[in-house]
């Protein structure tokens, strides 16, 4: 069974740095990608990184390229998501995902999500 387990939210200030872990277990490698979506109160869920099994290439969403990293470390199973300059309107649950697709088409082939942590950017 694929678990899929975040850490590392919280309150920071603006402008300030946090880092996401999520570290997986219980799956197979013929997975297309690991990557972070978020929600924020009232929006929809969007992409924000994910980071492709076959070859480690990434992917961001506008609003975050030059702000957010996404890296991983294969031997612990786990991908990380560095964000720094952190805005207001970075306040979100994000969440970990795994599944079938990349880019732009990353939330349509996510198969497992982790439970969430909650980011907020607030002074």
């Amino acid at each position: 069974q694929v678990q899929l387990v975040e850490s590392g939210g919280g309150l920071v200030q603006p402008g300030g740095s946090l880092r996401l872990a999520c570290e997986a277990s219980g799956f197979a490698e013929d997975y297309v990608a690991l990557g972070w979506a978020r929600q924020a109160p009232g929006k929809e869920r969007e992409a924000v990184s994910c980071i492709l099994n076959f070859d480690g290439d990434t992917y961001y969403t506008d609003s975050v390229k030059g702000r957010f990293t996404i890296s991983r470390d294969k031997a612990k199973n786990t991908i990380y998501l560095q964000m720094n300059s952190l805005k207001p309107e970075d306040t979100a649950v994000y969440y970990c995902a795994m599944g079938r697709g990349f880019g732009g088409y990353f939330l349509d082939g996510v198969d497992y999500w982790g439970k969430g942590t909650l980011v907020t950017v607030s002074s």
